[in-house]
C-alpha cells in the first residue's frame, strides 16, 4: 500500500506540473495577442527560453535555496519513492518560472533579449526562492515570528503572494526602469493607443491559463490524500466573479473580459483551501474591479507603460488575495479559520517589499552595466526582426 501511495502521489503532482507547464503557453499567447504584430515572435520565444533558463537555474540553485534539497546524488537515490522529490521539483519549478513570464508581459516590445535572460537567472536562482523558502520552506524562522506577532502563520496555499504578487511587483520595478515604449506618451499629453494585434490569440492565452490554473491551485496539495474539491470550486467561483465584474466595469471590452478571470484566479490562490465559495466569488469580483480600475489609471493617468498590466493583474490582485485570505478565510465569514488578518497583511507586505527591492536591484544593475532597452531603430523595426530576424508571417512579408 505504501508503494501504491507513493506512485499515486508522484502521478498526482506530475499531472499538476504538466498542467502548470501548459500555462506557460497561455502566458505566451496572451502576450502575443496583446503586443503589436512586429513583436509577436519575440513574445513566443521569450516565454520558452525564460522557462528553459529557469529550469536549469532552479534545478541547480533555486530549489536548494528554497528548501535545502539538492540533486547531487546518483539516479538510484533520485528515483527513490517513485521519484516523488523530482516531480515535486518539476511542479514547483513551473511556479518559479511564472515569475519571468509575468515580468515579460510588462516589459514587452522594448526590452533587450540577453539582459532579460540574465535577470531571469538571478530572479529564479535567488530573489524568488528566498521568499518562497520563507513562506513554504520555513526558512529563517520568519513564519514563527509572524505567528508570535499576529496569532497565526502567513497562509498562502497556492501563491497569490509568493508567485503572483512577487512577480507583479518585480515587473513594476522593471517597467519603471525601462520606461515607456516609443511614442506611447507624447510631450503634448497625447497618447498613442498601441492596440492589441490579435484578440483571438489574447483570448486563447487567457483560456489556456484559466484551465491550467486548476492544476496550479488544486495540485498545490502536493499529495493525493490532501486533495480538496473546495479548492477547485473556489477557483471556479473566483474566476467567474472576476470575469463578470471586469466585463461590467470594462464595458464589454474583450481585453478586460479575458483578464478578469485571471484577476480572480490570482486573488483566490492564497485562500482557496479555506474560503466558502460565496467568499471566493466576492474575492474574485473585487479582483476584477481592481484590474480594470488600476489598469486604466496606470496606462492613462499615471503613464506607466505596463503592456499587459502585470502590476495590477498579478501585483495588486495577488496582494489583495493575500489579504483577502485573512478576511474570507475566517469562520465568521464561512471559512475554515486558522488565519488572521494581521498575519496576512504582514506576510503580504513583506512579499511586496522584497519583490520591489529585488526588482529594482536586479534590473537596476543590469540597466547600469549592460543596458535594458532596444535602440530606437530596433524598437521601431520591432523585436521580431531586430532580435530574431523573422516576422510572425514571413510568407506575407517577403519582397518579390
Amino acid at each position: 500500500m505504501d508503494q501504491v501511495k507513493q506512485g499515486t502521489d508522484a502521478l498526482f503532482i506530475l499531472l499538476g506540473a504538466i498542467m502548470v507547464l501548459a500555462m506557460h503557453a497561455g502566458f505566451a499567447f496572451l502576450e502575443l495577442g496583446t503586443v503589436r504584430k512586429k513583436n509577436q515572435v519575440n513574445a513566443l520565444v521569450k516565454i520558452l527560453v525564460d522557462f528553459s533558463i529557469s529550469t536549469v537555474v532552479y534545478f541547480f540553485v533555486g530549489y536548494t535555496v528554497a528548501y535545502g534539497v539538492d540533486f547531487f546524488s546518483g539516479a538510484e537515490t533520485l528515483a527513490a519513492k517513485n521519484g516523488y522529490e523530482l516531480v515535486k521539483f518539476f511542479f514547483l519549478l513551473t511556479f518559479a518560472a511564472a515569475i519571468p513570464a509575468i515580468v515579460s508581459g510588462g516589459i514587452a516590445e522594448r526590452a533587450r533579449f540577453g539582459p532579460q535572460l540574465l535577470a531571469t537567472a538571478v530572479i529564479v536562482g535567488a530573489i524568488y526562492p528566498l521568499f518562497e523558502g520563507v513562506v513554504w520552506g520555513g526558512k529563517f524562522g520568519v513564519q514563527g515570528w509572524i505567528k508570535d506577532v499576529a496569532g497565526a502563520e502567513f497562509h498562502d496555499f497556492a501563491g497569490s503572494v509568493v508567485v503572483h504578487a512577487v512577480g507583479g511587483w518585480i515587473g513594476l520595478a522593471a517597467v519603471l526602469l525601462l520606461g515607456a515604449r516609443a511614442n506611447r506618451y507624447r510631450k503634448d499629453g497625447a497618447m498613442s493607443a498601441h492596440p492589441p494585434s490579435s484578440i483571438p490569440f489574447l483570448a486563447l492565452g487567457a483560456w489556456i491559463l484559466a484551465v491550467g490554473w486548476f492544476g496550479f491551485n488544486v495540485m498545490s496539495a502536493q499529495t493525493i490524500d490532501k486533495i480538496s474539491g473546495l479548492v477547485a470550486v473556489n477557483s471556479l467561483m473566483a474566476m467567474v466573479g472576476g470575469t463578470l465584474v471586469a466585463v461590467l466595469m470594462g464595458r464589454n471590452d474583450p481585453g478586460f473580459a479575458y483578464n478578469g478571470p485571471l484577476a480572480g484566479l490570482v486573488a483566490v490562490c492564497a485562500g482557496s483551501d479555506l474560503m466558502h465559495p460565496a467568499g471566493a466569488l466576492v474575492v474574485g469580483g473585487i479582483a476584477g474591479a481592481i484590474f480594470v480600475k488600476l489598469f486604466t489609471l496606470t496606462q492613462n493617468k499615471w503613464k506607466i507603460d505596463d503592456v499587459l498590466g502585470v502590476w495590477p493583474l498579478h501585483g495588486l490582485c495577488g496582494a489583495w488575495g493575500g489579504i483577502a485570505c485573512g478576511i474570507f478565510g475566517q469562520k465568521a465569514l464561512g471559512g475554515l479559520g486558522g488565519v488572521t488578518f494581521g498575519a496576512q497583511l504582514l506576510g503580504t507586505a513583506m512579499g511586496v517589499a522584497w519583490a520591489l527591492a529585488g526588482g529594482f536591484a536586479v534590473y537596476g544593475v543590469i540597466k547600469a552595466t549592460m543596458g535594458l532597452r532596444l535602440t530606437q531603430e530596433e524598437e521601431f523595426e520591432g523585436a521580431d526582426l531586430s532580435i530574431h530576424k523573422i516576422g510572425s508571417t514571413p510568407d506575407r512579408e517577403v519582397s518579390w
